[in-house]
């Protein structure tokens, strides 16, 4: 499904970024990459997510080449994608449906579908009773749900959570990765980039780790080893 063959990356200060990088992804996996900052995680996410170019090899989604993609055709390979941010990145005059219904009303859809499948997602992550509550009236996780409530609604093939508990206490971090497994439960690839020892070791998956732009170790019932 996901395919970095030998990519770098050099920013023109003459960072490296990213350098000789390889790893594949299957459809259904769930994937932690973990390294510390500057690791090159947020550069690996930034170019499977076509916002930033490689220097050198290729990056690929479902046998496309991400960097040939037409600028016009980009954000078509985009709705594929789900990406739940740290910051959640919520609209703060918008309610947690209407939030949600925004990512479908962006991709098109219908005033059925959207009233049918935003109270179905917000269900999902348990939210059901605050759909109504504007981000102001809601707690650090309960955000963070709605942000992946926005992410899965319209059925991305691939989500992408880029540190999403790292504003969380312990609590609503267990709570978020068990929506996110249930999310890969359901058939969805999940890339998860975290710094957080516990939440990769209570997984027990697959697990990436990088260090000054490289892939270090790469294992399949991994630990958080740096």
């Amino acid at each position: 499904m996901i395919y970095f063959e030998n990519v770098s990356k050099i920013y023109p200060d003459g960072t490296i970024a990213l350098e000789g990088a390889t790893l594949s992804i299957k459809q259904g996996e769930f994937v932690s990459i973990v390294g510390h900052s500057g690791a090159g995680k947020t550069t690996l996410v930034k170019l499977l997510l076509g916002e930033d170019q490689p220097t050198g090899g290729s990056v690929s989604f479902d046998s496309v080449d991400i960097q040939n993609v037409r600028a016009k055709d980009m954000p078509d390979l985009r709705r594929r994608i789900g990406v739940i941010f740290q910051d959640f990145r919520l609209l703060p005059n918008k309610t947690a449906y209407e939030n949600v219904a925004f990512a479908m009303e962006v991709a098109g859809k219908s005033d059925e579908e959207i009233a049918s499948d935003v109270p179905h997602v917000l269900e999902l992550v348990d939210l059901s009773k605050k759909m109504w509550n504007f981000p102001r009236q809601l707690s650090g996780g309960e955000l963070q749900r709605v942000a992946i409530a926005r992410a899965i609604v319209n059925h991305p093939d691939l989500i992408i959570a880029d540190e999403p508990t790292g504003n969380l206490d312990p609590v609503n971090t267990y709570e978020i990765v068990q929506i996110l497994k249930k999310v890969n439960d359901m058939g969805t690839t999940v890339i998860l980039t975290t710094h957080n020892r516990g939440v990769v070791e209570a997984l027990g998956k697959r697990v990436i780790t990088m260090d000054h732009g490289k892939i270090t170790r790469d294992d399949m019932m991994g630990k958080y080893a740096l």
